[in-house]
């Protein structure tokens, strides 16, 4: 199931985020590189037709960016999205439609992670993550854009915001990790397990549906979606160096002074514990803060309908 892809693989990653040195992100093996490339590609047939595809030089290394426009959106401001880890660009794949209707939409697959992104030098702290992202909209949009980041995309989005204020028309943080809190104990602990070297297969498939709160075989069979079997590929044959987000400091909240909009999941969110929603309120008093009572930290897919329709008028209202 595409859904508990997303909630198991991303709370392993919150582990991994924390196991590994600094350094360059890598595919383990060819064989493993070409399945991954394999299911990339059918994932990508999911998506509309990209109307232009870049390969963005930066500090860190090349960046993949797929950009959807028409002659009425080209000189808009565009809505940049951030994928979680292990996801990429497909990830999008349900929400993509409805943003492309009336935005200039830009996707890119993460630097340092599994994707067509190919990372050059180590990132040392998290904040290296905002000089290839402000290298990128230098090229494609010079005059700033919105940003949307899931999961861990979410954290690369709050902290690229702080430091350069003046790119961001607004900010959508969608149960973002390490970002206003810390996972529950409960995740990270069967993070850790599933991330064990060694053992079972069974016992780690235990532990991912434990994380995604579904059935053990989401990313198998013949029926199985081309974006869990990417991200699963992704998973087993990619090693992500990157550095560990931290949760938003007063001083750096202070500085979020374009509009914001936080998402929540109501169920397994990987965002914090329950009182999640309080602390972004006390920390971001000017955010828009809702709860998504029947989501988990799939929301982006989950509630991929009535999402475009808040974010819609969130970016309309911040273009005034």
């Amino acid at each position: 199931m595409l859904l508990v892809a997303f909630a198991a693989l991303g709370g392993l990653s919150v582990y991994r985020s924390f196991a590994g040195p600094p350094g360059v992100g890598h595919f383990r093996s060819a064989a493993g590189h070409d399945e991954y490339i394999g299911h990339y590609q059918a994932a990508m047939q999911q998506l509309p037709t990209p109307t232009s595809t870049h390969d963005i030089a930066t500090s860190y290394g090349t960046v993949r960016v797929y950009e959807w426009s028409t002659p009425d959106t080209a000189d808009e401001v565009p809505v940049l999205l951030l994928p979680g880890r292990s996801s990429g660009v497909p990830m999008w794949s349900v929400n993509l439609p409805g943003f492309v209707e009336s935005r200039r939409v830009l996707a890119f697959d993460a630097l340092g992670d599994a994707g067509l992104s190919v990372q050059s030098a180590p990132m040392a702290g998290f904040e290296d993550q905002a000089a290839w992202i402000d290298d990128v909209l230098a090229e494609l949009a010079p005059e700033g854009a919105h940003l949307v980041g899931h999961s861990f995309g979410g954290a690369t989005a709050a902290t690229y915001a702080p430091l350069h204020p003046e790119k961001v028309r607004s900010l959508a943080l969608l149960d973002p990790v390490l970002t206003f809190a810390y996972p529950p104990a409960a995740m990270m602990w069967w993070a850790t397990v599933a991330s064990l070297p060694g053992i079972p297969e069974s016992w780690r498939e235990h532990a991912l549906s434990k994380i995604g709160g579904a059935d053990e075989d989401w990313a198998e069979g013949d029926d199985a979606d081309p974006v869990a079997l990417m991200i699963a590929a992704g998973t087993r044959h990619f090693s992500a160096e990157l550095p560990t987000p931290s949760p938003l400091s007063v001083e750096q909240a202070a500085r979020l002074t374009m509009p914001v909009y936080v998402g929540l999941a109501g169920q397994d969110s990987l965002a914090g514990g329950d009182d999640v929603a309080q602390k972004v309120a006390e920390l971001l008093p000017h955010a828009q803060v809702q709860t998504w009572e029947n989501a988990t930290h799939s929301l982006p897919m989950q509630e991929a309908e009535q999402l475009q329709l808040v974010l819609t008028d969130f970016w309309g209202a911040a273009e005034g």
